[in-house]
């Protein structure tokens, strides 16, 4: 990990300025798990915990103030800044990962942190990796854990690790990763750990991609090619939201009321009547396959490209409980539209919910 110049910043001086907070000032930088335990917790008040490996941006510091938000002022915000190597399948990966603890320091302080604790691997994984680590089972291997093998179990096993070590109240995660969060969701609730976990929406720059540590390695050329992933996200909500919009109007065209079958009938428009009925009483069968289709079609278009192509990964329609696909013939509940996909060296992932039968 890259050094920085407050890494000196250990014992009883690391721990002044534990009060919360004030927007800009320099949060308490903690590099061991002693250190993090001397922490004083808010007397009558909670601890919220944002997980990162940092490089933080916008997204990240959008967390950390939606936890200052959570914690209120009498509470205590701690930011935890840790490169985990077990979610790497390949060493070049993680050194390529950017380190800029200097400048996340500052974010923090920005957004409201108390206290970082940014510890080295030799400090969460003595003695070299774990042997005992948490599984995350079948969920973690669909998707992002189909491309990269083991990454959920990594994952899994630093955030119990931090959560034990941090012993927050409520921690934070971005949707961004939305397969991370079900997961972590998933373990919380199945090894009964005490801590709420909360979501917070993707944060995107205006011209709609979501913020990432990788955004940093796309060229101009290929970011443009990269805003492929959120055009197709959202030309599929709005494919949905206006197929649930026109079966909602066409019900209300139904004989008997005041709609447009009734008045179709009165003026003896029996064939258009009887049209406008067909479709009032039709079901919004097809929609997941509606959506699925409005989103590849976008994203055939960009890896056709030829100098900057997109090489999807995966497009998936799927339920958020358990990342399974979702059935064509789904008419209600709630879905994530997922998407990853590779454009040049950098591999970028994005989603977005979307809600079956909302309007019924």
């Amino acid at each position: 990990m890259t050094t920085s110049s407050r890494t000196g910043n250990t014992g009883p001086t690391a721990l002044q300025g534990t009060a919360p907070a004030l927007q800009g000032t320099t949060p308490a930088l903690l590099r061991t798990a002693a250190e993090l335990d001397a922490l004083p917790r808010p007397a009558g008040a909670e601890r919220a915990v944002v997980m990162t490996m940092g490089a933080l941006h916008e997204g990240h510091a959008t967390l950390i103030r939606a936890a200052r938000e959570a914690a209120g002022p009498d509470g205590q915000v701690v930011v935890t800044v840790f490169v985990n190597p077990l979610q790497f399948g390949e060493a070049a990966d993680l050194d390529r990962y950017p380190r800029t603890l200097d400048a996340d320091l500052e974010t923090a302080a920005a957004a409201g942190a108390d206290a970082v604790f940014a510890p080295g691997v030799d400090e969460v994984y003595p003695g070299g990796e774990p042997q005992v680590r948490i599984t995350a089972g079948p969920m973690g291997e669909r998707l992002e854990g189909a491309s990269r093998p083991g990454h959920f179990d990594g994952m899994l096993t630093v955030v119990a690790k931090l959560l034990h070590l941090t012993r927050p109240d409520e921690a934070f995660y971005g949707q961004k990763d939305a397969q991370q969060l079900a997961l972590i969701r998933r373990m919380v609730r199945d090894l009964n750990f005490g801590v709420r976990i909360t979501g917070v929406p993707t944060v995107r720059d205006p011209d709609g991609l979501a913020l990432s540590s990788r955004n940093r390695f796309l060229s101009p050329q290929e970011r443009h090619t990269a805003l492929a992933l959120p055009r197709a996200l959202f030309a599929a909500r709005d494919r949905l939201a206006a197929q649930q919009a026109l079966h909602e109007r066409a019900k209300a065209t139904a004989p008997g009321g005041d709609g447009r079958a009734a008045g179709l009938n009165r003026l003896g428009e029996a064939r258009a009547a009887a049209d406008a009925q067909a479709v009032a009483l039709a079901r919004p069968n097809g929609a997941p396959a509606a959506v699925r289709a409005t989103a590849r079609a976008i994203l055939e278009e960009a890896a056709a490209r030829g100098k900057h192509p997109l090489v999807l990964d995966y497009l998936a329609l799927v339920d958020p409980a358990d990342f399974t696909e979702i059935p064509d013939d789904r008419e209600s509940g709630e879905a994530v539209l997922a998407v990853a996909a590779r454009v040049g060296e950098t591999r970028l992932i994005d989603n977005i919910p979307l809600t079956f039968g909302a309007l019924s």
